[in-house]
C-alpha cells in the first residue's frame, strides 16, 4: 500500500471531534464517495478506496446522501425502450 502525507493544522482535529485516524478515515470515504458520484470509479473500487466493504460502503453512500445507482433518468428510460 502506497502512504501519502497530507499536513493539517492541529485545530482542524478538535474542531471535527475526531482523532487523526479517524479524521484520514472520514477522508477516504469522502473521497471514495464523491468519485463515485462523479462516475470517476466502480462501486467496488470506490469502496476499495475507502477502506470498506461493498456493504459498508453503500451505508456510507447513505450517510451522505448519495443514490447506490449510477443510472441516470436517461439510462433508464434507453433501457426499457430496449427491452423487447
Amino acid at each position: 500500500m502506497t502512504a501519502i502525507t497530507v499536513n493539517f493544522p492541529e485545530t482542524v482535529f478538535s474542531a471535527l471531534r475526531k482523532t487523526p485516524d479517524e479524521f484520514a478515515q472520514e477522508m477516504r470515504i469522502a473521497a471514495a464517495v464523491k468519485w463515485y458520484e462523479l462516475e470517476q470509479v466502480s462501486q467496488g473500487k470506490a469502496a476499495e478506496i475507502a477502506g470498506l466493504t461493498r456493504a459498508e460502503f453503500i451505508q456510507a453512500l447513505s450517510r451522505y446522501q448519495v443514490s447506490p445507482f449510477q443510472y441516470t433518468e436517461e439510462n433508464l428510460v434507453q433501457e426499457l425502450n430496449h427491452v423487447e
